[in-house]
C-alpha cells in the first residue's frame, strides 16, 4: 500500500498549489489526493471532517447567523505530458505550470489555506473539496454529496472556486448534446449509384451549424454569449461500402435565462426535418446578484462581475435553493490546456480576499 502523500497546510498558498498539483488526480483516481486532504484536515479542533468517497468536507459549527459553502473539485482531466509542476518567472510576476493548476488546484490549495487557518470566521463555513467533476454527471461527487448528506450542502450562500481570473464570474451557461442523425442505403463504392451516402447527407447539417448566429442575452446587466457547435462525426462501414447512417454530435451552450426544454426544443426545431436524440442535458443557473449575500460578497472582492461561460456546479446550487457565485483564481480559457497555468498573484488574491470577507466575528 503506498503511504498517504502529506500535505502541507502551513506552506505559502502557492506552494500549497504545487503541492497538490504533483499528487495526480484524474477523474475517478482522486484517492490518494483525498487521503491527503482528510489526512492534513482532520487534526485541526476546529472542523468537523465528513468523508464521503473521495469527497472531503470540513465545516466550523460555531453557531453563527449565516453560513456559507466553499467547494471545489480534486479530480483533473487526463495527463499531457505536464506533471510534475513548474514555477516560471515573467515580468508580469509568477506563474505555476502543470496539471490541474489553473482547474482547479489554486482554488483548492485557498479552500485547504483557509480552512486549517480561520478558527473563528464571522460566517460558520462548509469547506467541500470533491471528486470526480470533469466527467459523467453520475460520478459527480457534489452530486452524490447532495443525495446522501444534503445536510452538509444547507448554507445561505456558496463560492465555487472554478477559475475565473481572481474575479466574480455569476451564473452560468446550461449545456446539452444531441446527436443528429442521417441515414442512406448500403452499396458498393464501386456503384455507388445503387446507394445513398448518409455522411454527405450531413453536409446540410453542418451547414446549418457554420450559418448559426448566437443569442448574445443581457440578464442582470450582464452578456451571455451562446454557442451550437458540432463537436463529434462518425460513420462509414468500411472502405468500399457507401455509408447508411452518419451521426453528428452537436453541443448547444445556452444562456441561463432558458429552461432546459426551452433549450431542447431551439435544438430540435433548428434542425427540423432530422432525427434529434438528446443524449446529455444541465440546467444555467441566473446570476442571481440581487440576492443580498451574493451583492455583498461581490462588494467584499471589488465589485467586479463577469457572466460565466461555460457550466459549472454553481448551476447545482442554485437548483437547492442556493445563491451562488463562481469566484477562483486563474484564466479559465487555459482549463485543460497542456500549458495550463495560474498566476500566483491570482492565488494569493482569492485567498487574501476571502480571508478578509471572512475575517474576524462582527
Amino acid at each position: 500500500m503506498q503511504p498517504t502523500p502529506h500535505l502541507d497546510l502551513s506552506a505559502d498558498v502557492v506552494a500549497l498549489t504545487a503541492q497538490l498539483v504533483d499528487i495526480e488526480s484524474v477523474s475517478l483516481a482522486e484517492h490518494a489526493l483525498a487521503d491527503a486532504v482528510e489526512a492534513a484536515l482532520t487534526p485541526f479542533d476546529h472542523l468537523t471532517v465528513t468523508r464521503r468517497g473521495n469527497t472531503v468536507v470540513a465545516r466550523t459549527d460555531l453557531g453563527r447567523p449565516e453560513r456559507v459553502v466553499i467547494a471545489g473539485h480534486l479530480d483533473t482531466v487526463p495527463v499531457n505530458d505536464n506533471l510534475p509542476h513548474r514555477r516560471e518567472q515573467t515580468p508580469d510576476g509568477e506563474l505555476l505550470h502543470g496539471l490541474g493548476t489553473c482547474d482547479m488546484k489554486g482554488g483548492d490549495a485557498v479552500i485547504l489555506t483557509l480552512a486549517a487557518s480561520l478558527v473563528e470566521p464571522n460566517r460558520d463555513v462548509t469547506y467541500i473539496l470533491y471528486d470526480a467533476e470533469e466527467i459523467e454527471e453520475e460520478h459527480n461527487g457534489l452530486r452524490r454529496l447532495a443525495l446522501s448528506d444534503p445536510d452538509l450542502l444547507a448554507a445561505d450562500f456558496a463560492i465555487l472556486m472554478e477559475p475565473s481570473n481572481a474575479s466574480v464570474e455569476a451564473g452560468c451557461q446550461g449545456t446539452l448534446r444531441v446527436e443528429v442523425r442521417t441515414r442512406g442505403e448500403r452499396a458498393h463504392s464501386a456503384r455507388s449509384w445503387r446507394g445513398s451516402n448518409a455522411i454527405h447527407a450531413a453536409a446540410d447539417v453542418l451547414a446549418r451549424l457554420a450559418a448559426y448566429e448566437p443569442r448574445r442575452p443581457v440578464i442582470d446587466g450582464l452578456e451571455y454569449h451562446e454557442g451550437l457547435n458540432a463537436v463529434f462525426v462518425s460513420g462509414g462501414v468500411a472502405g468500399n461500402v457507401v455509408p447508411d447512417e452518419c451521426v453528428v454530435t452537436v453541443n448547444h451552450r445556452f444562456a441561463p435565462d432558458r429552461s432546459e426544454a426551452e433549450a431542447q426544443a431551439y435544438v430540435r426545431e433548428f434542425f427540423a426535418g432530422y432525427d434529434v436524440v438528446l443524449t446529455d442535458s444541465a440546467p444555467g443557473a441566473r446570476p442571481g446578484l440581487d440576492v443580498p449575500a451574493a451583492a455583498a460578497f461581490v462588494e467584499a472582492v471589488g465589485g467586479r462581475v463577469g457572466p460565466k461561460f461555460g457550466w459549472t456546479d454553481v448551476a447545482r446550487f442554485t437548483g437547492l435553493g442556493i445563491p451562488a457565485v463562481n469566484f477562483g483564481p486563474g484564466d479559465p480559457m487555459y482549463a485543460h490546456k497542456q500549458d495550463e497555468f495560474v498566476p500566483a498573484d491570482d492565488v494569493r488574491r482569492c485567498e487574501q480576499q476571502l480571508r478578509a470577507w471572512l475575517g474576524a466575528p462582527a
